[in-house]
């Protein structure tokens, strides 16, 4: 009977931490980086992640010493031609001839709910990438504080999930 009532006390406040939700709020001071499709074909779709992959990994170097908001707007901002540059030439590597807009500043974001999560839609300030008419979905992620600048998929394969509940049950019986 002790064991019961043990269990169904270790399942009840299992249970009580699950149903929290770990709020995530993207802070007040934070510049975003956007990339739009020029549609959501297959192609258009692929290449916005070829264009992404690129500036992301450029901006990981230029901005890896970065340690304010304001260290990130000036290096921003004194670079558009080199990202220029760069959307260019992953352009032509993929023999895609796409005209595109490049913007830093406030730029505006839908609303968006994002594995639970919803992001207000509202004027953000942002670099935004507009490949063609920039009828496709989007990517997007926060370059200050740099939350996207992480390498995203090393640490997903080195996430390891584990249940409190779960140890102690193992623990105890």
């Amino acid at each position: 009977m002790k064991k019961i009532l043990i269990i169904i006390s270790l399942c009840l406040i299992g249970m009580s931490f699950c149903g929290q939700e770990e709020e995530i709020r993207i802070p007040d001071e934070a510049i975003r980086f956007r990339v739009i499709a020029r549609s959501n074909s297959k192609e258009d779709q692929e290449i916005k992640l070829k264009v992404k992959d690129a500036l992301q990994k450029d901006l990981s170097n230029l901005l890896k010493n970065s340690n304010s908001i304001e260290d990130t707007r000036k290096t921003l901002k004194g670079n558009e031609n080199h990202f220029k540059s760069i959307i260019n030439d992953t352009l032509l590597q993929n023999r895609e001839a796409i005209n595109y807009k490049i913007n830093y500043g406030l730029n505006y974001f839908p609303k968006k709910t994002y594995k639970g999560i919803t992001y207000d839609e509202g004027y953000y300030e942002s670099l935004v990438v507009t490949l063609g008419s920039g009828m496709g979905e989007n990517w997007w992620c926060v370059l200050f504080p740099p939350l996207c600048l992480l390498e995203e998929e090393e640490e997903a394969s080195n996430v390891e999930y584990k249940s409190y509940v779960k140890e102690l049950i193992d623990k105890y019986f």
